[in-house]
């Protein structure tokens, strides 16, 4: 309850006898009292509470209320105290919720600065849904495409740091719309790093890691953040799917004049270059990385170890003609199974070429003759691979050449080879 001082000016000022050009003048004065009296912050609440439902009563019309109103957002920005301006806020936006239409540009600094509030206890949600309620699309007042661009990609970013990716990606299709009328290169360098973050969020790595290599190489940034953004960009390179795609992304990273100054270097150039990753160096790389990276997978595996193994595998298809199922799988760390699974899947996506032998139990990489030995008294030689294919192939083009060489011998002496077909 208000203080018994600002009643009684508050009811002065109600008073229809007051002379209503003094009024204004009169709530500014009782305003600066309000904010230089108050003992503790329930009094300070419950005075400007008071205050915001007088200016907002039909005493005053809107003109005149809109901005004793600033005033008030105003004074609630110079709160110290952060819990007090969050309560002194949100009971000014309460009390606007009827009359928001009338006083939007007010509603919107209000709810800006309680969104800067929320953001500094790091309650990021609560900042986000104080932003939602800004009216963007107003017959009041006209906005700015920039600005517009600017609220949808803060609302964005704070949904991302709740890793509410959903939410984040909402509002970020909402600036992709504008995106082309944005004239400001921060606001553009924002909708870039957003869109990295849900692509890496959204375990969609190498689309991640093209996104923020392109991001580090803007000239707005400073070094540091460059830095980081290709240190994320090489992060998400080895988190991809190993195959083709990624190899031109690791090379890409790879010839990156910068990359040598990141800590992600070591296994950048390892697995550039194809090389076995050990266990150790695996649990180097993740203590840096982030909770979603390190999430499980549908195999009750984590995307790192699920990226480890397809990487070792494919180095492994690079240095063996052959392999058997159970060296494999002492490789990569798994059982039997589980290994053989793995290269099938990788080779039935092309990510690496080659056959499975599943009764000698071989894997066989493409482009190699591989003899395998099978023990007892079934002994025997099998040839297969990609050196059997090749020579398919090329039996069916010499057949092909000999078919095409005698269809034009017909086509250009067809009287002698009827003739001769008829003697034979």
């Amino acid at each position: 309850m208000a203080s018994a001082d600002v009643t009684r000016a508050l009811r002065d000022l109600e008073d229809s006898s007051t002379i209503q050009q003094d009024k204004p003048a009169g709530y500014r004065t009782l305003l600066d009292q309000i904010l230089a009296s108050a003992h503790d912050s329930s009094e300070l609440l419950d005075n400007l509470k008071a205050y915001i439902d007088s200016i907002l009563s039909d005493n005053l019309g809107i003109v005149a209320a809109r901005p004793l109103l600033g005033a008030v957002v105003e004074s609630i920005k110079k709160i110290p105290d952060l819990g007090t301006k969050i309560h002194a806020g949100t009971t000014t936006l309460h009390a606007l919720e009827s009359r928001v239409v009338s006083f939007e540009e007010q509603d919107a600094e209000l709810r800006e600065m309680l969104a800067d509030a929320y953001t500094l206890q790091e309650d990021y949600i609560e900042a986000a849904k104080v932003l939602q309620g800004i009216q963007l699309e107003s017959s009041q007042r006209r906005l700015a495409d920039d600005h517009k661009v600017a609220i949808w990609i803060r609302i964005c970013r704070l949904y991302l740091e709740e890793d509410d990716t959903t939410s984040a990606e909402s509002y970020l299709n909402r600036a992709k719309n504008l995106r082309h009328k944005v004239s400001n290169p921060e606001l553009a360098l924002g909708f870039q790093l957003s869109e990295a973050r849900i692509l890496d969020a959204r375990r969609k790595f190498l689309e991640a890691s093209q996104a923020y290599h392109s991001f580090s190489f803007s000239a707005v940034l400073d070094e540091e953040e460059r830095t980081r953004a290709l240190s994320s960009a090489i992060v998400c390179a080895v988190l991809a799917p190993a195959g083709p795609q990624r190899s031109r992304a690791l090379a890409k990273l790879y010839k990156d004049e910068r990359a040598p100054q990141v800590a992600e270097y070591g296994i950048l150039e390892k697995m550039f270059l194809d090389r076995l990753l050990s266990q150790d160096e695996v649990m180097r790389f993740s203590r840096n990385l982030s909770p979603h990276q390190l999430a499980q997978t549908a195999d009750e595996s984590t995307v790192l170890a699920k990226a480890v193994i397809e990487h070792n595998l494919l180095s492994a298809s690079k240095l063996y003609n052959n392999i058997g199922v159970d060296e494999l799988a002492s490789l990569l760390g798994l059982d039997a199974d589980k290994a053989e699974g793995y290269a099938a899947r990788m080779l039935e996506q092309g990510r690496i070429t080659g056959s499975i032998d599943q009764i000698d139990r071989m894997i066989l990489f493409d482009g190699v003759e591989s003899n395998v030995e099978r023990g007892g008294s079934g002994q025997r030689r099998n040839i297969a691979g990609g050196e059997l294919r090749k020579w398919d192939s090329r039996v069916q083009g010499v057949a092909e050449d000999v078919e095409r060489v005698a269809s034009m011998i017909q086509l250009q002496h067809p009287v002698k080879l009827d003739r001769r077909t008829q003697t034979a």
